[in-house]
């Protein structure tokens, strides 16, 4: 870590502490946003937890 510190600088380290935090949030709200306005089912498929919930039954 601190080769990186002194090959970018002490600087542009500070200033990506402030921005990464943000970038994350943003970059949540964008997923999140992704999901709810696409097809939902078919993105949440891939949560285990939630896959188990919306099993189809093929006795129709």
């Amino acid at each position: 870590m601190q080769k990186i510190i002194k090959l970018i600088g002490p600087k542009y380290v500070s200033i990506a502490r402030t921005w990464v935090p943000t970038l994350v949030g943003w970059g949540t709200v964008g997923g999140l946003a992704v999901v709810y306005f696409t097809d939902w089912r078919l993105i949440l498929d891939y949560v285990p937890y939630i896959r188990g919930k919306f099993k189809k039954d093929d006795d129709d």
